[in-house]
């Protein structure tokens, strides 16, 4: 699993743009700026939806009082879905990237996909969240349980900030 130290491996992520998906290059996000990035297991899922996207939401502006140049959500789904849930849930209007990882392979390759059968989340990402410095990462949050949001919130990641 990655951990507070390492670099990011290379990864090209999902978003939607004016004409359908396109690819974004991780490596090019993080260079030479400061970056949170934070993961949810699922799009639209309980505690995705009402607590750690409006988590980011709300302490975006004390981010980029701290130098934050952009926080970012990863799940493992389709642009097109990531889409729609930053509209559902405001993230896109206040300034938040949704990006897919529609593959999971930049999950799997930081140690942080996982399985639960019975809720139909198959290869999806642990919850977590990190502070991301010229592609390092600096501060890692990482969640024991998928279903709760306390270490990787916004307010639990700024207050180490």
């Amino acid at each position: 699993m990655i951990a507070q130290g390492d670099t990011l491996p290379a990864a090209t992520l999902l978003k939607m743009g004016e004409n359908g998906p396109e690819q974004v290059d991780l490596g090019s996000k993080t260079a030479g700026r400061k970056v949170v990035i934070f993961a949810v297991p699922g799009a639209f899922t309980p505690t995705c939806h009402s607590a750690h996207v409006p988590s980011f939401i709300r302490t975006k502006d004390e981010f980029d009082a701290k130098g934050v140049d952009e926080i970012i959500c990863v799940s493992v789904n389709d642009p097109f879905v990531m889409k729609a849930w930053g509209e559902a849930t405001g993230a896109t209007d206040a300034g938040l990237t949704l990006l897919g990882d529609a593959d999971g392979s930049f999950t799997k390759a930081i140690g942080m996909d996982f399985d639960a059968p019975p809720a139909g989340l198959i290869t999806r990402s642990k919850r977590y969240a990190m502070l991301v410095e010229d592609g390092k990462v600096t501060t890692l949050h990482v969640e024991e349980s998928p279903g709760t949001c306390e270490v990787s919130g916004g307010e639990a990641l700024l207050a180490t900030m």
